[in-house]
């Protein structure tokens, strides 16, 4: 496990969001209420107004999408590792980053400081793209070149945590510092079947303290101990599996499972020792065409629909659609 450049630092953040709370919360009067509260139903009412559904290039071949604190939509292509930024309010986009030949961008996340952490898939890799600039920043080798899919990637305190979909190990790589790359294997109840995808979408406890990871095949959820990697499985209730599970979602104690080539959401709630997870409701949209993961901005989630059942070739068209939530 070796990084090919070093290691880039943490940005500045500046603090205006934090200025324009501090002034929110000192002010007083009921009218400064009502005025905040008539600013965010009007808000929301422009935000119902932002297309739902949007283009992406043709043979674009999409799989991963993050949303950071801006209404922009990052997403990764299997193609060659490219990332294509999308406005959420015109739905106009255009590439943040062109990609090479021989690379894929799968799963991606967007941290605070405006780096992208990307999972490579085949090649056993990862890379950091900046998120104003398009430079690709970083490339690292998390694993062996061959038989090893990095699918996605989550965020989590100091680490970002990428899944192996072909090896029952996840990885830790460290945000905005120097340090050693964690290679955490799965036990417990974990089972890895061989030939086909295992770990996949990943997202972080409530508490902040695990992980949740979906197994696509044969559809199950685990509980994984951040120190030990002891898997517990989540026993669902409501539902028999979640088959083709691929990306996650997680909104308190809720969490949206995207099952793909079902054109599926399953929406489960999480019991407080993430032991238990019951089905409460399924969203499906003609338009989903085998999503595959999901990101947040308001009351929606947007996915991009993967086709994995339609040609895959350059000419082969792909979007991105919004639903509520």
């Amino acid at each position: 496990m070796t990084r090919n450049h070093p290691q880039p630092s943490r940005r500045t953040v500046l603090g205006g969001a934090a200025v324009a709370a501090l002034a929110v919360a000192t002010g007083a009067g009921t009218a400064s209420a009502a005025s905040a509260g008539t600013a965010s139903a009007a808000s929301a009412a422009t935000a119902a107004a932002w297309p739902t559904e949007f283009p992406l290039p043709n043979g674009f071949l999409p799989e991963g999408i993050t949303i950071g604190g801006k209404p922009y939509a990052y997403m990764g292509s299997r193609a060659n590792g490219a990332v294509y930024r999308t406005d959420l309010r015109t739905g106009e986009g255009a590439f943040l980053y062109e990609g090479a030949t021989g690379t894929a961008a799968i799963g991606l996340k967007l941290d605070r400081d405006g780096l992208l952490y990307v999972a490579g898939g085949g090649g056993g890799t990862a890379r950091v793209v900046d998120s104003r600039t398009g430079n690709l920043l970083t490339t690292y080798q998390l694993t062996d070149p061959s038989g090893h899919f990095i699918n996605d990637v989550i965020l989590l305190g100091d680490r970002a945590w990428f899944t192996d979909s072909r090896d029952s190990v996840l990885y830790g790589l460290p945000r905005g510092h120097e340090g050693e790359i964690r290679a955490l294997p799965l036990s417990g109840d974990w089972v890895q079947t061989p030939n086909v995808n295992n770990a996949n979408g990943i997202v972080g406890t409530p508490d902040g303290r695990g992980l949740i990871v979906v197994s696509s095949s044969p559809g199950k959820l685990y509980h994984v101990d951040l120190k030990t990697g002891h898997a517990t499985e989540i026993v669902l209730n409501g539902a028999a599996d979640v088959a083709n599970g691929d990306g996650l979602f997680r909104i308190g104690q809720a969490l949206y499972v995207v099952q793909n080539r079902q054109n599926l959401i399953s929406v489960f709630d999480l019991d407080a020792k993430i032991s238990s997870a019951t089905l409460r409701r399924t969203i499906t949209d003609p338009r989903f065409d085998v999503p595959t993961t999901a990101a947040r901005w308001g009351d929606r989630l947007y996915l991009v629909n993967a086709r994995f059942t339609s040609p895959q070739t350059p000419d082969t068209t792909f979007n991105g659609v919004a639903v509520s939530i």
